[in-house]
């Protein structure tokens, strides 16, 4: 075998006490501080997965600082009613003429008018009487399009004796801004067949 020249790397002074290229003596206490790092990161770990599992899937796991605090349950306030007005006189004439489309909506021939009659009888505004689109309605709702008009609305309700009131889009029924559809419920009105 050939012998290969020495340089100055061949020939190490001993006071370096390395072995190899790049290892040195270990320092004292060097252990421990890879351990610390270690349980801090397992710790954050550990933490960040409890907190994701309580925040995120909803797993209540026992300990009091990951429960959500609760929230109080609100109140509900009550919304205000509108009294019902029952003479249509007393409507403010500053408010126009509120008409009113009486619409059947049963199987039951001609309860358009025999309504419209009765209403125009006590007062009321009737625009017009004429059968919806659907003869088989079960309820009788009086449908206003102006949250100002739920008093009317209302008074129909008394009116009628029957019915429930629903607010409406204006573009829902085009020409009166209250609407009466006759349901199955109606006194006199036939059920569909």
């Amino acid at each position: 075998m050939a012998a290969y020249p020495k340089d100055r790397f061949d020939e190490l002074p001993e006071d370096l006490k390395r072995i190899g290229a790049h290892r040195g003596p270990k320092k004292k206490g060097g252990g421990w501080i890879g351990f610390a790092w270690a349980l801090l990161a397992t710790g954050v770990i550990i933490f960040g997965g409890l907190w994701g599992l309580s925040k995120f899937v909803g797993v209540d796991v026992g300990l009091p600082i990951f429960q959500a605090a609760e929230s109080p349950t609100p109140t509900p306030t009550p919304t205000p009613t509108a009294e019902p007005i029952l003479d249509p006189t007393t409507i403010d004439p500053a408010r126009g003429v509120i008409n009113i489309t009486v619409l059947n909506g049963t199987p039951t021939a001609g309860i358009e008018n025999t309504v419209g009659d009765a209403l125009a009888a006590a007062g009321w505004t009737i625009n017009s009487r004429t059968n919806a689109a659907e003869r088989d309605i079960a309820e009788t709702i009086v449908y206003y399009d102006n949250a100002a008009n739920e008093d009317v609305a209302r008074g129909l309700v008394v009116a009628l004796g029957v019915g429930e009131i629903k607010l409406v889009p204006v573009d829902t029924f085009l020409g009166a801004p209250v609407n009466i559809v006759l349901g199955a419920d109606y006194p006199g009105a036939a059920t569909a067949p």
